[in-house]
């Protein structure tokens, strides 16, 4: 069943667009269904589905600077947006801390199945394919 699985999937040509969209779901790139992700930051080496492999797919420090983009350089500008003026300075403080805190940890994994599927997709410089015996 995972050959047959594996098969098809490489048989269709998968965009970037499509293996993003999977990856940022959770699921593998390649067929979209099995799971990409074991733990919060552990990628699985092999997808459970078509059996493509993702143990050796090195994301490194691209997630934590997309992370940092994302929320430095978006969403904290938006935060001067909000009027908190009808709260201590150490209670706004302590909300916005624990506001993007929280909103890193959330983006943080998907960051990381992002730039998988991207270095999975495209075979770049992270990739090394694991010969089929």
């Amino acid at each position: 069943m995972v050959a047959a699985h594996y098969i098809k999937a490489m048989n269709e040509a998968i965009t970037l667009k499509t293996a993003a969209g999977r990856a940022l779901l959770g699921r593998c790139p390649c067929c979209g269904q099995g799971k990409l992700m074991r733990s919060y930051l552990k990628q699985v080496e092999n997808c459970s589905v078509c059996g493509e492999s993702f143990g050796q797919i090195r994301a490194d420090d691209a997630a934590p600077w997309l992370t940092i983009i994302v929320v430095g350089h978006i969403f904290l500008p938006l935060a001067f947006l909000v009027n908190v003026d009808w709260m201590p300075v150490w209670a706004a403080m302590g909300m916005w801390a624990a506001c993007f805190a929280g909103l890193a940890l959330a983006i943080l994994p998907r960051a990381k199945m992002l730039f998988i599927a991207i270095l999975w997709q495209t075979r770049a410089p992270g990739y090394k394919p694991v010969e089929l015996v």
